[in-house]
């Protein structure tokens, strides 16, 4: 039975899987404008730290007015309505709901958050892909521990590649390189939220329309979200981080089988087995025609003439040897697709991908040349922008995580394009994102 027809009978048996969602800006928007079409799914309550905004938000979206204004979770629960509020505690503890939205951004914030659900016997899907990055595989364990179940959230690139990478492995395919696209110059790592728009391709007409964040576009533009993707993806399928960070090779979709190869092979891979983001732009500076820019791909290797055959036979489109191919997905459409996690987790109690350990790591470099007793703003902002590298390389130089640096404080002048460590700032070591990383550090 296809999971739309188990949602139709949860909805026919007055049964629907109840959501609880921490977080109204963009991406719950997103999946708002779609739960709402969903069979079998009801969103009881919704947490927000502006909840006049995030009510705006979903009218905007299309939700009637008069479904987001039950007085509270019980009385949501009895008129199938929506419950919108500040109040977190009391949305992770009602007894209806069987699943979390983590989709705040805040990896901060959202690790506590997780760790309460845990608690509550909640499942989590984590739309802030960041607490996945700083302590993943540390956030796996508790679930475990309290038997429920914590998943990245599909529409999300991770989750999306993971699909790609399971269905090779389960095809018997030998996985050469996956990952996801980018638009990108060497430049935008030093963009800033005043300089985002203008090289990212959105006018201000689009952004305002879209009530975009330009803190939260700027973390893609200056490679952050690219780099925190790419360790989720790493930690989740077993993949390799490149030694020195995402090296972002030119190429439109048809390119990938042969970029996507060992350099022995002619590739620009370091070795088979490697996470990696393909430019949309080409070396001339312009956009490519054909590209993943905004979507997620998995390379193959035929490891038999019979494999290579079928390519040739069915007209499979590979590199110039003829054993590598690529599967891709063009597109991810982000909250928009949240409802496939949903399902999984909701009725077939599986993740749509996890941190299954601590392979990759995403560092904080220095924008700028940052001084003694300045206070760093995270993702996204003027400070600092995150690189991936191997965790058995990031951990042992002790480099800061960039997760880690919403509000820390510089306690040494640390120079422009430079990695920082823990020694160079101040952070609250009470928080639990800190003790869970550290934990994580022990995995490897």
């Amino acid at each position: 039975m296809g999971m739309i027809d188990q949602l139709k009978a949860r909805e026919e048996q007055k049964r629907p899987i109840r959501i609880g969602m921490i977080g109204g800006g963009k991406f719950g928007t997103m999946f708002m404008a779609q739960a709402q079409r969903i069979p079998g799914v009801h969103v009881l309550g919704v947490v927000d730290l502006d909840v006049e905004q995030a009510r705006s938000n979903f009218m905007y979206a299309g939700w009637p007015k008069e479904k987001l204004n039950a007085p509270n979770l019980d009385i949501a629960l009895k008129t199938e309505a929506t419950n919108i509020s500040a109040n977190v505690h009391d949305l992770i503890n009602h007894p209806a709901i069987e699943i979390i939205i983590e989709c705040t951004g805040n990896p901060i914030v959202a690790i506590e958050h997780a760790l309460l659900s845990f608690a509550a016997g909640k499942h989590v899907i984590s739309g802030t892909v960041e607490a996945d990055a700083i302590c993943g595989a540390a956030l796996v364990s508790r679930a475990k521990e309290a038997g429920v179940i914590y998943s990245q959230a599909y529409g999300d690139q991770p989750a999306m590649t993971y699909e790609l990478v399971d269905w090779a492995r389960s095809s018997g395919w030998h996985v050469v390189a996956a990952g996801r696209g980018h638009k990108w110059k060497p430049e935008y790592r030093f963009s800033t939220p005043d300089t985002v728009y203008e090289s990212w391709g959105t006018t201000a007409e689009q952004a305002k329309r879209g009530r975009q964040n330009p803190k939260m576009y700027n973390s893609f533009h200056d490679g952050t979200k690219p780099a925190i993707e790419c360790a989720a993806i790493c930690n989740a399928t077993g993949l390799d981080a490149p030694s020195g960070g995402l090296t972002y090779p030119s190429g439109s979709v048809d390119d990938i089988p042969n970029l996507m190869r060992g350099r022995d092979a002619g590739g620009v891979l370091e070795c088979e087995g490697q996470v990696e983001v393909i430019n949309s732009i080409g070396l001339d500076g312009k956009e490519l025609y054909h590209n993943i820019r905004t979507g997620v791909w998995v390379a193959v290797k035929a490891l038999t003439d019979y494999q290579k055959n079928c390519f040739e036979e069915y007209f499979v489109h590979t590199d110039d040897s003829g054993l590598y191919f690529c599967k891709f997905n063009m597109y991810h459409l982000i909250g928009l697709e949240l409802g496939i996690s949903v399902a999984n987790v909701g009725l077939r109690g599986e993740s749509t991908g996890v941190s299954r350990e601590f392979r990759a790591d995403v560092v904080a470099v220095a924008k700028k040349n940052l001084k003694v007793g300045e206070v760093l703003d995270g993702e996204g902002g003027y400070c600092v922008a995150g690189q991936l590298r191997p965790s058995n390389i990031s951990v042992p130089m002790r480099a800061l995580p960039l997760g880690l640096t919403g509000e820390a404080r510089m306690i040494k002048d640390v120079s422009k394009d430079t990695i920082l460590t823990y020694a160079d700032v101040q952070i609250d070591e009470k928080l639990p994102a800190f003790k869970l990383r550290k934990e994580c550090e022990t995995m490897i």
